[in-house]
């Protein structure tokens, strides 16, 4: 998978099918299908966007002769995208959850700065218990994922979804993510024996009936 910046432009298609083969991600139910495009900070329906990046597909596939078989999705990573989940999923073949980017706007402070200036003195003080750029904000964010992936894959049953950002390696925003119903979650190359162990910890607290395996 790649992340472009936007405007799509016919580069970026090109740049995108003709890029290395993505990294294997960590499941947690199903493989995904290979090869995605995604549209990056998605707000509302932009049919428009699908039917270009499809259009380019094609044009390569009559300039080169090789079969172009991507999926085309989209980033949920503003409030307003998670809340019309649905209409969105009408276009889009997959989400991919940008945490970081949502817990930003979702509490309307950068990360960059809070945590630079005030961040631990506010942990400190008991004020936030822990960083929700650390831990998943079950009660916000978190409220904000499982509203798109209901309503997503009420609008498409087989919307691919996962989470890409640092709370896919961190041990309680993985078994958020196994709760809501998540694909997978990719996370920075460190992180990933832990998100490899908690997502399988999740998988076996669900068959044993919830009991906490950590």
């Amino acid at each position: 998978m790649t992340d472009l910046p936007g405007p799509i432009t016919k580069e970026c298609v090109e740049g995108y099918l003709f890029a290395a083969p993505p990294l294997e991600l960590l499941l947690f139910r199903r493989p995904p299908a290979r090869g995605r495009f995604w549209v990056p900070v998605s707000g509302k329906v932009e049919a428009t966007d699908r039917d270009f990046s499809s259009a380019i597909c094609r044009e390569v596939e009559e300039e080169t002769g090789i079969h172009v078989h991507t999926l085309i999705g989209t980033m949920i990573e503003v409030p307003r995208a998670a809340l019309t989940a649905g209409p969105i999923a009408g276009s889009a073949e997959f989400f991919s959850f940008g945490t970081n980017d949502l817990t930003q706007m979702t509490w309307g402070f950068s990360r960059d700065d809070v945590e630079a200036a005030f961040f631990s003195k506010y942990i400190e003080l008991g004020i936030f218990g822990v960083s929700p750029f650390e831990t998943i904000d079950r009660d916000g964010v978190g409220r904000l994922v499982d509203i798109a992936v209901r309503e997503g894959r009420a609008a498409r049953p087989d919307l691919h979804i996962g989470v890409c950002g640092e709370h896919g390696g961190d041990p309680d925003s993985v078994h958020f993510f196994h709760e809501v119903g998540l694909d997978y979650v990719s996370c920075s190359p460190f992180r990933v024996p832990v998100a490899r162990l908690e997502a399988g910890r999740a998988v076996v607290e669900e068959s044993s009936g919830g009991s906490d395996t950590r």
